[in-house]
């Protein structure tokens, strides 16, 4: 099998794997393993922008408090306040690159660039591109990395699994090529910037999304995994079966958009007293519980009293998308609908993006840094993303001491897989979890859950093990043994929570811990 010696690998390319390669890369050669199209990454498709403690009138500890609120309990303040006081250097960095953020059209605002307020911020602090921060902001990066000469990027391999060595140490990635042949990158560090696994459910904001492959490989190797049963869905999702997934982003709401139901109502505003920009987690069970309640398919979020100069002004991007699908958002209401869009869970780091693994680190969705507890509060996303890549590099700033146990060899022999198989069981992973472990879950719909997925992880493993390797079925794998670990945390939080909602245990607990999972609790 052809094997590479790299110095620090980064396995994905969204905001967090190219801002820390452009810090690592200033110190140590980067190798950086890529999907060939980077629309796969969650970053492109952030609409709403960065939240970060900017303009005169707002302060860190009002941003803390905030994030601490929309946890509900469970967030690391230490992780918490680390993230806000380190945003506004993480913002002069994009400035300093060149990221066209959308300025302030009034001459006496107190900060240049225009701040927009999402759902759960008491203040404006949304630093903003348009309404498509991820993508400018990610080609911003992509440019620059491309231009960095200690940087190399591979778009032509998947990685499919760690490395490891005797001592239990992280040794770099096992992955194939885009012919589906094997090579063993090995490397001094090794980071994952994989994205979360909102691709476990049926209904995402996004086309590609990942389903957890980066967190559970690093769990084969013997990270811990936490708060995983915390998947946010976004309570507004373009509601369109026949067309590929859109957000809706918060920041429509932030502006002033309302939700209706079916009958033209308002609803929210006798749910909650900040009505449509409660945290998500109330947003989305509200709209979910309004379905329910009348059979619709979706609610509306209505912009029209905004006035089309506004709209186009705020929202061109999101105004273009919805003409092309024969609507007109300055006309009538957007049909909105909640999708899986951010996993709260993951890898369990520190402060520099460490896992529980010697040599091995998780960033951006990836991990889960304790930062976002039981609810993301809206654009704390990416603001993580950049912190903790940052954070990470300081840490990768020297080369560590070389390796001296020997490496733990794998074997990849077989015969070729049934892709329509592995889709038709991937489908079937998805109508479980959003079945059974989407925004509602019941103790009836978890044990029938776990249930399933026992069933349907025997019938794949048979695959697995007499297949050769392919990156379909390794991210089939990694998905249903991920999807099977998160119910099993959902299943032990006897509580209702944040993004955890059961009514067989309504009521939060006293003294709330977070989840911890390792994958041998699946034997």
């Amino acid at each position: 099998m052809p094997r590479s010696e790299h110095d620090v690998l980064i396995v994905g390319g969204g905001v967090a794997g190219l801002t820390l390669a452009l810090h690592a890369a200033d110190h140590r050669r980067v190798t950086l393993v890529r999907p060939a199209s980077d629309d796969q990454s969650a970053s492109r498709w952030a609409q709403g922008g960065i939240a970060a403690v900017l303009s005169p009138q707002d302060d860190f500890d009002a941003h803390v408090a905030d994030t601490l609120v929309a946890g509900a309990g469970l967030c690391d303040e230490r992780a918490v306040r680390f993230t806000v006081e380190q945003g506004p250097a993480a913002i002069e960095w994009l400035l300093s690159l060149g990221v066209p953020f959308t300025r302030d059209p009034d001459p006496a605002s107190p900060y240049p660039f225009h701040l927009t307020r999402e759902g759960g911020h008491g203040a404006r602090r949304i630093i903003h591109a348009e309404d498509a921060t991820g993508r400018a902001v990610l080609d911003t990066l992509m440019a620059n990395a491309l231009a960095h000469p200690a940087i190399t990027i591979r778009n032509d391999l998947t990685a499919i699994g760690l490395l490891a060595d005797a001592l239990g140490q992280c040794r770099g990635a096992r992955c194939l090529s885009e012919q589906g042949e094997p090579t063993e990158l090995l490397a001094a560090d090794t980071i994952l910037a994989t994205g979360g696994a909102s691709g476990l459910y049926r209904h995402t904001t996004s086309p590609n999304p990942a389903s957890g492959e980066g967190m559970l490989m690093a769990a084969e190797l013997g990270a811990e995994l936490m708060n995983l049963e915390f998947q946010q869905f976004h309570p507004t999702c373009l509601y369109d079966p026949e067309g590929a997934p859109f957000l809706i982003s918060e920041a429509v709401r932030g502006e002033g958009g309302h939700l209706l139901n079916a009958q033209g109502e308002r609803f929210m505003t006798a749910l909650d007293p900040r009505a449509e920009l409660a945290p998500r987690d109330i947003v989305a069970r509200a709209i979910d519980a309004e379905m329910q309640r009348t059979g619709a398919p979706h609610v509306w979020l209505d912009v029209r009293h905004l006035g089309e100069t506004a709209i186009r002004h705020h929202f061109p991007t999101i105004h273009a998308h919805c003409l092309g699908r024969g609507m007109d958002i300055a006309q009538q209401p957007i049909p909105v609908v909640p999708a899986a869009h951010y996993s709260c869970g993951g890898v369990a780091t520190d402060l520099v993006g460490a896992s529980t693994v010697p040599r091995l680190y998780a960033i951006g969705e990836a991990a889960c840094t304790g930062l976002h507890g039981a609810n993301r509060m809206a654009s704390n996303s990416l603001l993580e993303c950049l912190v903790f890549a940052r954070s990470c590099a300081s840490r990768l700033a020297e080369a560590p001491p070389p390796f001296t146990a020997p490496l733990v060899m794998k074997q990849a022999e077989g015969g070729s897989v049934d892709l329509d198989q592995v889709r038709g069981w991937r489908r079937t992973l998805r109508e479980i979890m959003s079945h059974r472990v989407a925004i509602v879950r019941r103790d009836d719909g978890l044990e029938a859950a776990a249930s399933e997925l026992h069933a349907l992880s025997a019938e794949v493993e048979k695959a697995v093990n007499e297949a050769a390797p392919s990156a379909p079925l390794a991210s089939l794998w990694h998905a249903l043994r991920l999807a099977r670990l998160t119910v099993t945390a959902a299943r032990t939080r006897r509580e209702s929570r944040g993004l955890h909602f059961n009514p067989d245990c309504p009521h939060p607990a006293a003294h709330p811990q977070p989840s911890r999972l390792h994958v041998t609790d699946l034997e």
